[in-house]
C-alpha cells in the first residue's frame, strides 16, 4: 500500500482524492499496488470540502509521518510551496506537484534536492495533456528543434471569441469571467505570465535552459484590436497567444506573445479553452498534443498518472537528464529573436508616406511581404498594414522607432505582432 498526502485540497486536490477512490480498482491494477489518499492539508478546516479523508492544518506533522510515501503539492504560489516541497524531499518523500509557478522559479534547485527521489510534475503544463512525459520519455532520442504551444485556455477562449464572433477584447474577457475561465484580476492569464511559466518548464526539459520569467519576452493579448482581427482574416491567419521555444544556431529563443499563425498550421485550428503543443524533433518530425489545459478532473488525471509512475518504481532525473548532460545551448536575448512581423500604422493621408516608410525598412534590411491600406479616416489618418519577411527583433524595433519620428506617423501610431508559419 502507498499512502498519499494532499497539500491543498481545493478543486484539483478534491478531484485527486475522489478519483483515487472512485477508480481505485483500475488504478491499483495499473500501479501494481493499492494507492490510498491518507490525509489532506488545508488552511481552513471550516470550509466544506467534498472529500472523505481526514483534514488538518498542520503540514509539518504530515511531512514527518513515516507512513506517508508521496506528497502531492497543490497549493499554488511560489515560496511557501518551495519550503514544503523542500522539506518533503529532505524527509525522503516522493513528490508530485502541479505548481507551474514554483517550477518556473525553483526547478533546478528542486532537481538538485531531489537527487534520486521521484519528483514528478506532469500536471504543471497543459493540464491533462501528457506533454511532460512525451518530452522526458517518448521524445528523449530527439534533439528538439522547436516547441510551439497554446498553453493558456483563458486567452485562447477570448481570442476565439474575438476572431470567430467579432467580440471586442472587453466583451470576450467579461464572458470568460462569467464562465469562470478568467479571474476577477485576469492579468496572469491575459498578460502571458501563466503561459511563460509553462514554457520555461518545457524548455528546461528540451534544452537545459535555466531561465526565469524575467529573462524572456512576455506579451499579453490586451492590445489586440478589431483591425488586427480583420487583417488576420484577410490574409488567412489566426491570432493565438503562443509559447515558443526554438533552436536558433547555438541559442534558444524563449518567448510568449500574440502571434499570427497561418490557417494551415494545426495549432491555428485549436479553439476555445483547449490547449495544444506542437513539438518538432530531429528524428520524429512534427508531433502534436491536444487536450484540456485546465479543470479539476483533467489536472487531477495528470497528478494521478504521476502517482502511478512513482508506484511503479519509475524515477529518473526530474528534468529528464543527469547533471553534466546539458545541451550547451544558450538563452538568446529578446532582441536576438528572428521572426516575420505584422506592422500596423496610423499615418497622415498624403503622398510619399508609404515610400518614406518603405525606405526606413529597407535601410534596416527589412523586406516587405505585403501591404494593405484601410481607407477609414480618423483625424485625416488612414491605417497602413504591413507584413515582413523574416528579420531580427532588434532591427524591427529600431525601424519602428525611426518610423515614429516621421512627421506623417508620430509617436504611438505604430505597433507590431509576430508571425509564425
Amino acid at each position: 500500500m502507498i499512502k498519499v498526502a494532499i497539500i491543498g485540497v481545493g478543486t484539483v486536490g478534491s478531484s485527486v482524492v475522489n478519483i483515487l477512490e472512485k477508480n481505485k480498482d483500475i488504478i491499483s491494477a495499473r500501479a501494481g499496488v493499492e494507492i490510498v489518499p491518507a490525509i489532506g492539508v488545508v488552511k481552513n478546516l471550516n470550509k466544506k470540502r467534498e472529500v472523505n479523508i481526514p483534514l488538518t492544518t498542520n503540514v509539518d506533522e504530515v511531512l514527518q509521518r513515516e507512513d506517508i510515501d508521496i506528497v502531492v503539492e497543490l497549493m499554488g504560489g511560489v515560496e511557501e510551496p518551495y519550503k514544503i516541497v523542500k522539506k518533503a524531499l529532505q524527509n525522503k518523500k516522493a513528490v508530485v506537484t502541479a505548481n507551474k509557478a514554483l517550477l518556473a522559479y525553483h526547478r533546478y534547485e528542486l532537481q538538485e534536492l531531489a537527487g534520486d527521489l521521484p519528483l514528478f510534475y506532469e500536471a504543471s503544463v497543459a493540464g491533462g495533456i501528457p506533454i511532460i512525459g512525451a518530452l522526458r520519455n517518448g521524445l528523449s532520442a530527439n534533439h528538439i528543434e522547436s516547441i510551439v504551444g497554446i498553453l493558456n485556455g483563458t486567452s485562447n477562449f477570448m481570442l476565439t471569441k474575438m476572431i470567430k464572433e467579432n467580440a471586442t477584447y472587453e466583451k470576450a474577457l467579461k464572458e470568460a469571467q462569467e464562465l469562470g475561465y478568467a479571474e476577477a484580476d485576469p492579468t496572469f492569464d491575459v498578460g502571458g505570465f501563466d503561459a511563460a511559466h509553462k514554457l520555461l518548464i518545457l524548455a528546461s526539459i528540451a534544452y537545459g535552459i535555466d531561465a526565469k520569467p524575467e529573462d524572456i519576452l512576455i506579451e499579453g493579448i490586451s492590445s489586440i484590436t478589431k483591425t488586427d482581427v480583420e487583417f488576420a482574416k484577410e490574409f488567412d491567419y489566426e491570432i493565438k497567444l503562443l509559447g515558443i521555444a526554438k533552436k536558433n544556431g547555438d541559442g534558444v529563443e524563449l518567448r510568449v506573445h500574440p502571434t499570427m499563425v497561418k490557417n494551415s498550421h494545426p495549432i491555428a485550428k485549436v479553439d476555445g479553452v483547449m490547449n495544444a503543443v506542437s513539438v518538432v524533433g530531429d528524428c520524429v518530425g512534427q508531433t502534436m498534443f491536444y487536450g484540456p489545459g485546465a479543470g479539476g478532473d483533467a489536472t487531477a488525471s495528470a497528478v494521478i498518472a504521476d502517482i502511478i509512475e512513482i508506484a511503479r518504481g519509475n524515477k529518473g532525473p526530474m528534468l529528464g537528464y543527469k547533471k553534466g548532460l546539458e545541451s550547451g545551448l544558450r538563452l538568446l536575448k529578446p532582441s536576438q529573436i528572428e521572426s516575420k512581423y505584422y506592422l500596423k500604422l496610423k499615418v497622415v493621408d498624403k503622398p510619399g508616406v508609404l515610400a518614406s516608410i518603405a525606405k526606413i525598412l529597407s535601410d534596416f534590411n527589412i523586406s516587405i511581404s505585403s501591404v494593405l491600406q484601410k481607407d477609414s479616416r480618423v483625424a485625416n489618418r488612414v491605417r497602413l498594414l504591413f507584413t515582413t519577411h523574416k528579420t531580427q527583433e532588434a532591427k524591427i524595433i529600431k525601424a519602428m522607432a525611426n518610423i515614429e519620428e516621421l512627421e506623417s506617423v508620430g509617436k504611438g501610431n505604430i505597433s507590431m505582432m509576430r508571425i509564425e508559419e
